[in-house]
């Protein structure tokens, strides 16, 4: 089963994320499917990019967002 969840690559106390297709059964940071958008936390408001063609493809079939992805995408209206 696929999942879009987040995978941080950023350095020690500055995290950035980048929202990630990915099987669920792989590690936070393992192979990715497709990298689908951005989420950095430290901008005041925090800067969220995402890719909504590319997510309503992987939501249509199938992957399964996880809980912080789809406050993102209601927030964005995109799901």
């Amino acid at each position: 089963m696929l999942a879009i969840r987040l995978a941080r690559i950023g350095k020690k106390k500055h995290p950035f994320y980048r929202v990630v297709v990915l099987d669920k059964r792989k590690p936070r940071n393992g192979r990715t499917v497709e990298v689908v958008g951005t989420y950095d936390p430290l901008q005041k408001p925090a800067a969220i990019t995402l890719d909504a063609e590319r997510i309503k493809y992987w939501l249509g079939c199938g992957a399964q967002p996880s809980d912080t992805v789809r406050s993102f995408l209601t927030a964005q209206k995109i799901a």
